[in-house]
């Protein structure tokens, strides 16, 4: 099983989430988060200097089966690529184990599709 963090501009959300769902991963969750990108300058908008040192960004979490992870991370740069500065970044790692805390199940039938 693998974590996939993937933390991507506002504006691409509801088009990951729907790059999401056709790749068939139906269960994430996502917050809003604050991130300091490169892009480290002033910019003035209706007359008032603002920095862009901190950017707003959505970060969705994802834990699959291995099977799924190329399919999601194929979903999510599909989606949220722009090929500018800012377009995100995803992150990979193992999970050693999962629990269900309802059925106290565990392993990687807790993450295995349910109908």
């Amino acid at each position: 099983m693998k974590k996939i963090e993937a933390i991507i501009r506002r504006t691409k959300f509801e088009d990951v989430k729907e790059a999401l769902f056709a790749a068939d991963i139906n269960w994430f969750s996502y917050s809003e988060v604050k991130a300091i990108g490169q892009d480290r300058q002033d910019r003035i908008y209706r007359g008032v200097m603002y920095s862009t040192d901190i950017i707003s960004r959505i970060e969705i979490t994802i834990v699959c089966r291995d099977q799924f992870v190329q399919p999601a991370i194929d979903a999510i740069i599909g989606a949220a690529r722009t090929g500018e500065v800012g377009d995100g970044r995803i992150f990979v790692s193992p999970v050693d184990d999962v629990w269900s805390i309802r059925t106290c199940e565990h392993g990687e039938t807790v993450v295995a599709e349910k109908k």
